[in-house]
């Protein structure tokens, strides 16, 4: 006789050993723990969108895992009747094995008092912890648009240094490079900043129209390297005999793309996409260097057609804000 057979003629099945029965005060943790759950997701994505900060983030998000998976170890250990059965293997396509396992699942809740108040409040866990996981995939690419076509570069708006001081062409040492930054607007910016640097005009390499953007040799490219985006933050500028031969070039340290400044920020190596964008230059009345325009190449990393740039080389990219 089976052991569902032995249940509806009376008869005591075999030996099983049943922890079953209200525990309120695991109910309540469990209740607590998926709270916690919904309320660390749900602080993922109001801080998403209000105060992106990634440690913020990750702390909200891994907070709402640990009390999502100390829920379900507690649930598991104390709510869910635990049964102990011993008893030979049986043949599973049997019909009445078939009807005694649905027997056991449907048990499976026996001793839960608050069943729906715990699924509803895990339903909730669920959802909002998927959605703040699958929130971050609206970051992915860029956030910029098809083109980065607005700078703070605007014609006779002068480069400053970092103490805000105006630059002029002395200031630039050749085989040295000045952080450059826009004199009254937003440094922050992702085409505020610049790399200047100088060679003598006879070792340049370019057209006459960028020669006369380029006063007394003084240059300036975009410090964002066309890649990723990363800081153009390395000027390799050969002392060593060996490396003579070696053209002065600013190098990208994420990826090593290299960039000859003698010929305009011609890509030579790496994986950038396009050369490094030069911003046209001038002088003004009193010899400070200052912008003729916007940059003559979008800037910015190269995804989807941002890879392309204007037909001209001396068209600039975009109006100055």
């Amino acid at each position: 006789m089976s052991r569902a057979d032995r249940r509806r003629a009376g008869v005591s099945p075999d030996p099983v050993e049943v922890t079953v029965g209200p525990n309120r005060r695991a109910e309540n943790l469990v209740l607590v723990l998926l709270a916690g759950t919904v309320v660390g997701a749900l602080a993922f994505i109001v801080f998403y969108f209000a105060y992106p900060d990634t440690q913020l983030l990750g702390l909200c998000l891994g907070l709402a895992l640990v009390a999502m998976g100390l829920a379900f170890a507690v649930a598991g250990k104390r709510i869910v009747p635990q049964e102990k059965a011993t008893e030979d293997y049986q043949d599973y396509g049997d019909p009445e094995v078939q009807e005694e396992v649905v027997e056991l699942v449907d048990g499976g809740g026996a001793g839960v008092s608050r069943r729906r108040l715990l699924i509803g409040t895990a339903g909730a866990a669920g959802a909002t912890v998927g959605g703040a996981a699958l929130l971050p995939l609206a970051s992915m690419g860029p956030g910029v648009g098809d083109y980065l076509s607005v700078t703070p570069w605007k014609p006779g708006r002068r480069l400053v240094d970092s103490e805000g001081a105006p630059l002029k062409p002395e200031d630039v040492e050749v085989g040295t490079f000045r952080l450059a930054f826009p004199e009254g607007a937003s440094r922050s910016e992702l085409g505020s900043s610049l790399n200047v640097l100088k060679e003598p005009v006879e070792n340049l390499q370019v057209a006459e129209e960028l020669v006369k953007v380029m006063p007394e040799g003084v240059m300036a490219y975009s410090r964002i390297c066309p890649h990723a985006g990363c800081a153009v933050a390395t000027y390799r500028y050969p002392l060593y005999e060996p490396t003579f031969g070696e053209p002065p070039a600013l190098v990208c340290p994420c990826h090593y793309s290299t960039f000859d400044v003698r010929q305009g920020g011609k890509l030579t190596f790496g994986p950038a996409g396009r050369d490094l964008p030069i911003l046209p230059l001038g002088l003004n009345a009193e010899r400070e260097l200052i912008a003729l325009g916007d940059f003559l190449d979008r800037i910015g990393p190269s995804w989807s057609r941002v890879r392309g740039g204007p037909d001209s080389p001396l068209e600039p990219a975009g109006g100055g804000g």
